[in-house]
């Protein structure tokens, strides 16, 4: 077993089940990612973001971080998800492809290429501070430190958020009602 930032080869590093784990939700996490951003269909790219979520999550819970992976389940999957298909429906958002939804190449080809070269910047510094070492998950950080550090010191920054998101979900509601406000038009 390597200790903390000891250099392993690749057969160590496969030799590993938690890697093995990691790669089976690292390729589902990644499909719906893609998806989600290249679907036509706007449910279906919200679908596949939830898989690419809850890939989120297991690598979370993986890593020891059950607070931070339970968190993505129950907001991001259970509200913000929700809170998309919700809008959709109030909007009548159209359901299918529409060439007016989507970019032509003079904006997708940039786009992708600024993608790539910031893959490549992040992966370069990633391996460039860790090289072939490997490390060891240190103790998980228990949810009553973090819970005494957010409801603690910082209460007024997670109290303005929550009035920030009810007030963007205020506003949403009143752009997506089609009323007839007095004859106004």
């Amino acid at each position: 077993m390597p200790t903390l930032m000891e250099t392993v080869t690749m057969a160590d590093w496969f030799r590993e089940t938690a890697n093995w784990v990691f790669l089976l939700i690292a390729f589902p996490t990644v499909f719906g990612a893609w998806r989600t951003v290249s679907s036509d269909n706007i449910v279906r790219a919200v679908l596949y973001l939830v898989v690419a979520l809850g890939g989120t999550a297991a690598m979370f819970l993986m890593l020891g971080a059950a607070f931070i992976g339970w968190t993505v389940v129950l907001v991001y999957i259970g509200a913000v998800v929700i809170l998309f298909l919700m809008g959709i429906m109030i909007t009548r958002a159209p359901l299918g492809a529409e060439a007016k939804l989507s970019h032509g190449r003079e904006v997708k080809v940039p786009a992708a290429l600024l993608s790539g070269i910031l893959f490549a910047v992040i992966a370069g510094s990633v391996v460039d501070a860790f090289g072939a070492s490997i490390i060891r998950p240190f103790e998980p950080t228990l949810t009553t430190d973090l819970a005494n550090v957010l409801f603690g010191r910082f209460i007024i920054p997670f109290e303005v958020v929550s009035f920030v998101l009810l007030a963007a979900l205020i506003g949403g509601i009143v752009l997506a009602r089609q009323d007839d406000v007095g004859g106004l038009e």
